[in-house]
């Protein structure tokens, strides 16, 4: 478990973050699909591990392995509203156990009751999107570097 929440923190978060911070420098740029590409890998390496049946990482019982990567799950919104959208390659095998799993995450009422509403995330996001954010991981992603 514990290499599954360090692999979320040292890839995924930091791929999430490089994607959305990502600036085109011209309409021809092949660096936005890069960073998306980077970020799917990272999300199918880890759907990879799940499971087989599921619908949790683990199987049928919620583990906090799908706690920790939930709010980035369900935030994957942010890339249709500031980059284009996320794209996954419909038809695969992974994305299809991928959207099992991030279904039954989003319909637990723990998870529904600790999420706040678009409209909140919406200028924290923005900000990331126009990669002016401050924060130490914006930061950090600027420089390359993991979750501080």
């Amino acid at each position: 478990m514990k290499i599954w929440i360090d692999f979320v923190t040292s890839r995924i978060i930091p791929a999430f973050h490089r994607f959305l911070q990502y600036q085109s420098k011209s309409e021809s740029d092949p660096g936005l699909d890069k960073v998306r590409n980077d970020f799917h890998e990272q999300i199918k390496q880890f759907t990879r591990e799940m499971d087989v049946e599921g619908p949790y990482f683990l199987g049928k019982d919620l583990s906090l392995i799908d706690l920790v990567i939930a709010p980035w799950a369900l935030r994957l919104w942010v890339f249709d509203h500031f980059k284009g959208g996320l794209k996954l390659p419909k038809g695969e095998t992974w994305v299809r156990r991928y959207e099992q799993w991030r279904e039954a995450v989003e319909k637990r009422e723990s998870v529904i009751s600790s999420t706040s509403e678009r409209e909140h995330y919406l200028p924290i996001y923005q900000r990331y999107a126009d990669d002016v954010a401050q924060s130490e991981l914006a930061k950090a992603t600027r420089e390359g570097r993991g979750v501080p």
